[in-house]
């Protein structure tokens, strides 16, 4: 048996299975645990499957899955590509659709997504446009990835003018989370993920972040996933998912409250696509929290700077790009939350309650800035 929460942050658990429903029309469930690549093929309806990955997520995984899959009655194709959000560019996504084409998935079929948040984004939006759409179970396999991008139906590939530019929400049938799959990430790996742990607590779950900074900040910064009690692991995706899984409830298109779920994504992504991609998501996530945080206090909001400079300074990211401030404005005033020309940024009046400012001024974002570089150098 499994515990469910429907957009709830308590979700309740029996055995070693969480579920967490996804509450739109149709409603899906994100189902958390261990072992469950392992009972793939139950629970995927369709005949003919698709698998999309990467290439070291396939060696680690997907040969394994594809064997039980075909042991289960499936018809089976395989589709990789080299790992890495190089990847998630027009090129990669034009071979995923001819390949699914050669391989001759028809609407009955369906594309399972294994892999990170490259692949759930890239495999996600090819089921999306690929005969109008078919069938998307995602197949998370790092915390970032299930607490975050495998949910909620946004999938995107990047142009060189900034990340995730291109896409189409398309909901998943399911999202299985494996958190097994969790002790083949490295420490940096899995850095990524906790930095959206700790985002998705402040904006929706105040205590996750005390869980994070128990049991995912100690793992990421060396000792790695395996450190931590699988039930424990499976609690905090629980606990993450259901944010995620509210919020999306609330706002499937981003048309309003979504947008909270870019705490820190504004300067994360424009430090992402200005280093070239050099820096991992996650690490660009914890300077933009940080730098959000600068923001909010210098407006008289909630004070996280010092907790979250605690936080960067214990995980140890990759180093914050040695770029000019300049560099960075173009990027940002691209992103997707910006209307009319006027950056938003998200902020918190407190620990669980977001908020979306459109006002700020170049003092304000430079002094901001000034102040991240000052605490992470």
């Amino acid at each position: 048996m499994s515990g469910r929460a429907t957009g709830d942050a308590d979700a309740v658990s029996a055995g070693r299975r969480r579920t967490v429903t996804v509450a739109l029309s149709p409603p899906y469930d994100v189902v958390v645990g261990p072992g469950l690549l392992g009972e793939v093929a139950t629970r995927v309806a369709e005949a003919t499957v698709a698998v999309v990955s990467d290439d070291a997520v396939w060696a680690l995984h997907g040969r394994r899955l594809a064997e039980r899959l075909e042991a289960g009655g499936k018809r089976v194709a395989a589709v990789t590509f080299p790992p890495g959000e190089a990847s998630k560019d027009l090129a990669t996504l034009g071979r995923v659709l001819r390949a699914l084409a050669s391989a001759g998935l028809g609407r009955d079929g369906a594309v399972l997504a294994l892999g990170g948040g490259v692949v759930g984004d890239l495999g996600g939006l090819a089921a999306a446009t690929y005969l109008r759409g078919v069938a998307l179970y995602q197949l998370p396999t790092s915390l970032l990835a299930m607490v975050d991008a495998a949910i909620g139906g946004k999938t995107g590939i990047d142009l060189p003018e900034g990340k995730n530019l291109v896409g189409a929400f398309w909901q998943p049938r399911a999202v299985l989370a494996d958190v097994q799959t969790l002790a083949t990430l490295s420490p940096r790996e899995l850095r990524q993920g906790t930095a959206e742990v700790v985002k998705t607590g402040l904006i929706g779950d105040p205590g996750l972040v005390d869980e994070a900074e128990r049991l995912l900040v100690p793992a990421a910064a060396g000792e790695g996933a395996a450190a931590v009690p699988p039930d424990e692991l499976a609690e905090v995706v629980a606990r993450a998912a259901a944010v995620k899984a509210r919020v999306v409830a609330a706002d499937p298109h981003e048309a309003g409250v979504r947008a909270h779920l870019n705490l820190g994504h504004t300067l994360a992504h424009a430090l992402e696509a200005a280093s070239g991609l050099a820096l991992g998501h996650g690490d660009a996530v914890l300077y933009g929290l940080v730098y959000a945080a600068a923001l909010g206090r210098a407006r008289g909001l909630t004070d996280q700077v010092e907790r979250l400079a605690g936080i960067v300074e214990r995980l140890r990211p990759d180093p914050l790009p040695d770029l000019p401030f300049e560099a960075l404005v173009p990027y940002m005033r691209r992103d997707k939350k910006a209307r009319a020309g006027r950056l938003r940024f998200v902020l918190l009046a407190e620990p669980g309650r977001p908020v979306v400012v459109d006002d700020v001024g170049e003092d304000e974002l430079r002094s901001a800035w000034r102040a991240l570089e000052e605490l992470v150098r």
